[in-house]
């Protein structure tokens, strides 16, 4: 009876508890909005081929126009037009089929030929292609198997390949009668059509100049349609006057943020503010090769060196932050890096020790620079001739005074720089920046492999056969297991022997308002790798079939 009693409350009791709210309805994108960019930068031609040198270009084009190939975010290959590949085990030949539902923004099937067509103009001698691609590609034999299938035929087994094969692709139906000579002023550029997730709409022009242009979502893209319907970039000269559109509502994102707006940004509550390293790296340099300057041939005086510079200081001061502490010559944050290699912090009384282990002492007869049987601690710094550099370079002198280390500035032109001191090897130590955009298979052999050290970018001299072989080795294997071990030992050669000093990776900044959904930014290759999640960005959310709300804008 008990009992029963018991059950009779626990059933009353259930039937007095309130109805238990269910969770809403998740938030499901849903196609619609029009999402407008501030560009800075100017129009110039809309064609992948014909942009490298313009950032805003590279920009439209992104959205414009596919490769063969893509790469994510930790530099590995993923399939764009092509559907499927494969590689011969000679790693020489490279077979490629094209996605049967890859068409161009007009309706035309992407054959093989349209591939082969856009190499041609690769290895054209008349249109601005880099030098090195130019001859890469003049080396590379193209054959078109059938209209969905291609082979690439390699001189000799080169990893890297995949990278150049990610070039947008060009329409042969279209420009077949165009010459490469006269491709610079075809009226393509103006009105492209491509195979992206957008396709040209119109431009936008005021006063005789160009100062947008509008994109429309491709309903047919292979990739899926993009939930955003439209897309304008709006060109501004400078981050201050993008920054005002913004306030003044014209844009709902900002395609760069330098440190002459990041605080106004930080402060804005409106805004999302997305942060991801760029593919480049200052440095370092030092001749190696130098008779006059033997201690730097000497390995722990290098990394004595390292030790003594505050370069977090240099980050947080000098750049406002927008840079990563680097430790090895590769990105982190890619599948070739190496996430235990060994940083090298800032030590100063080790370095001063180490320093003095070494033998070099302040003279008896007084002074504030050491040195060693007569050879001073005291050498020559180029840099790039700029505001940023220029505090750069004293912040490093700085530091290396407190050690006992002269520094001597030689501020220079860019291109003096490198045609005139960088590459005859006629240089001390160098502040540089290596831009290795559009790279994403590291490929350190070009500026540290003993092969390179007299005519090529290795213009550190290193001459170290360990680690050279290390490089050689990764170059011509197909097999990823095997590169990672050779570039994992690469980098912990590298660090053990410091032959430049790595200081930081800059860090590419993006702001786009709160209202804009499904952004996400990882380590960027190129500036525009930021739009490589696009499609999938959304201003327009729904909740399902029977939820209480059936249509809502995202917040």
């Amino acid at each position: 009876m008990v009992l029963a009693l018991a059950a009779i409350g626990v059933l009353l009791l259930m039937q007095q508890q309130p109805n238990v709210a269910q969770p809403p309805a998740p938030i499901q994108p849903a196609t619609g909005g029009v999402y407008t960019e501030a560009i800075i930068g100017s129009f110039g031609r809309l064609n992948p081929i014909l942009d490298l040198y313009n950032h805003a270009d590279r920009d439209a084009s992104r959205l414009l126009f596919s490769g063969l190939v893509r790469f994510d975010d930790r530099g590995l290959p993923q399939g764009d037009l092509a559907e499927t590949w494969a590689i011969s085990q000679d790693g020489t030949v490279y077979n490629f089929s094209i996605r049967p539902d890859a068409v161009w923004h007009d309706g035309e099937p992407v054959t093989s030929d349209d591939v082969a067509f856009t190499v041609d103009y690769l290895r054209s001698d008349d249109l601005p292609v880099p030098e090195d691609l130019r001859l890469l590609w003049q080396q590379v034999e193209v054959k078109v198997l059938d209209p969905k299938t291609l082979q690439f035929k390699l001189p000799e087994p080169f990893a890297p390949f995949l990278d150049y094969l990610s070039f947008g692709v060009l329409p042969k139906h279209l420009l077949g009668n165009v010459t490469p000579a006269t491709l610079v002023d075809s009226e393509f550029n103006l009105k492209p059509v491509g195979t992206g997730p957008y396709r040209f709409d119109h431009l936008i022009s005021e006063g005789g100049q160009i100062k947008g242009v509008v994109f429309a979502a491709f309903e047919d893209y292979h990739g899926g349609r993009p939930f955003i319907d439209q897309v304008v970039f709006l060109y501004y000269p400078d981050a201050k006057s993008a920054l005002a559109a913004y306030q003044q509502g014209e844009v709902l994102g900002i395609s760069r943020v330098p440190q002459d707006i990041l605080a106004e940004v930080l402060n804005t509550p409106e805004f999302n503010l997305y942060t991801g390293r760029l593919p480049e790296l200052t440095m370092i340099y030092f001749n190696l090769d130098l008779p006059e300057l033997p201690f730097f041939q000497d390995a722990a005086l290098r990394r004595a060196l390292l030790m003594g510079l505050n370069r977090q200081r240099m980050v947080d001061q000098i750049l406002g932050g927008q840079a990563i502490l680097a430790d090895g010559p590769l990105f982190p944050g890619t599948w070739a890096y190496y996430d235990s290699i060994e940083h090298v912090g800032y030590a100063p009384d080790v370095a001063l020790d180490a320093l003095k282990k070494a033998g070099y002492t302040i003279p008896a007869e007084g002074g504030e620079v050491r040195q060693k049987e007569g050879v001073k601690l005291s050498f020559e710094m180029a840099y790039p001739d700029d505001a940023l550099h220029a505090a750069l370079f004293e912040a490093i002198r700085s530091d290396w005074a407190r050690l006992g280390v002269e520094v001597k500035p030689k501020p220079l032109a860019y291109q003096a720089l490198l045609k005139d001191h960088l590459e005859p090897r006629d240089y001390q130590a160098a502040l540089v920046d290596l831009n290795l955009s559009r790279s994403p298979d590291p490929d350190p052999y070009p500026f540290w492999d003993q092969a390179q050290a007299s005519s090529g970018q290795n213009y550190a001299k290193w001459s170290d056969r360990r680690a050279s072989e290390f490089l050689e080795q990764a170059r011509v294997t197909l097999d990823t297991g095997e590169r990672l071990k050779a570039y994992r030992n690469f980098q912990v050669r590298f660090t053990a022997e410091m032959p430049a000093l790595p200081l930081f990776y800059p860090v590419y900044s993006y702001a786009v308002d709160a209202q804009v959904q499904g952004v996400r930014m990882g380590p960027l290759f190129d500036s525009s790798d930021r739009l490589g999640t696009l499609p999938a960005w959304y201003l327009i959310a729904r909740r399902p079939v029977g939820a209480q709300e059936t249509a809502t804008p995202t917040p």
